[in-house]
């Protein structure tokens, strides 16, 4: 029986929808599935998953916070970097904060802190709770971003007529006393400085902080597991006295948790803090 003209490239779509529906939707599946349950893939494909007394506990390849019902980071813990993913490593919401070098301003009024001074605050309470030197470069003893607003006399070149501290409303005393032989007041909120010249002031706070940078920026994805080598040995002391062990006991576990550079060479050493605090848990569990 001879086929309508018309009816010819119907019946071809159909044979292509039933090959391809049998090859991509079922028997490409199926490999797949398959493949992923081979010796040496099926617990990467299920989520490399970390189980202790058999309950899962998270993932090696996405971190999370160690902290206690109020927020506040456990003391017996290394502590990861900071997370812009949700309110911190939330998987479903990974992002990064969009903030740049430039965002040095805050925004009280919209309730924002700049990135600056996230990281002036962040590496102050890490400086009081290793006990180490928390300053940085441009930011104030009180972990804000040291940013002067400047008016010049006859444009951006001229004598400075006034200075602000951008970053420390009023009530407050400014970070610095006097810029270029004029008193620095505290910002007043509401008040329009965009006819100054935003200037930061270094300080003097040493070139080389002693809190690292991934200890107060986040990664692009919100969800690294991994933090440097040298903020894992930052911790160690505090971890170590929390558990009642040696120091270089802690700094022991950090080497044999720290994953090396991909091929050699591509990237930095990094500490995967999931995977140690639960051998620290399991060799040296936390007191009290």
């Amino acid at each position: 029986m001879r086929v309508p003209s018309w009816l010819g490239p119907h019946l071809a779509a159909l044979r292509a929808l039933l090959v391809l529906t049998a090859l991509l939707g079922i028997a490409y599946p199926l490999a797949v599935t398959g493949a992923a349950r081979l010796p040496g893939l099926a617990e990467r494909a299920d989520g490399s998953l970390i189980t202790v007394d058999g309950t899962i506990v998270g993932s090696r390849l996405i971190g999370q916070l160690f902290t206690d019902g109020t927020g506040k980071p456990l003391s017996g813990y290394v502590q990861p970097r900071p997370s812009a993913a949700g309110s911190g490593y939330d998987p479903t919401a990974t992002s990064a904060s969009n903030l740049g070098p430039e965002d040095i301003v805050d925004d009280p009024a919209g309730g924002r802190l700049s990135l600056l001074t996230q990281v002036c605050a962040r590496s102050r309470a890490i400086g009081e709770r290793e006990g180490v030197d928390g300053r940085r470069p441009y930011c104030t003893a009180g972990g804000v971003g040291a940013v002067l607003a400047v008016f010049h006399r006859g444009g951006a070149a001229g004598p400075v007529t006034r200075a602000v501290s951008l970053n420390e409303p009023c009530p407050a005393t400014p970070f610095l006393a006097a810029y270029a032989g004029v008193a620095v007041e505290c910002a007043t909120p509401g008040a329009d400085y965009a006819a100054a010249v935003v200037t930061p002031v270094r300080g003097d706070a040493p070139a080389h902080p002693a809190v690292p940078a991934d200890a107060v920026t986040a990664s692009g994805s919100g969800l690294d597991p991994h933090i440097s080598v040298a903020y894992a040995t930052l911790q160690a002391p505090r971890v170590a006295r929390e558990r009642g062990v040696d120091v270089a006991v802690v700094r022991d576990l950090i080497a044999a948790h720290t994953a090396r550079p991909a091929l050699g060479f591509l990237g930095e050493p990094g500490v995967n803090v999931l995977e140690l605090n639960v051998d620290l848990d399991r060799r040296h569990p936390a007191r009290g």
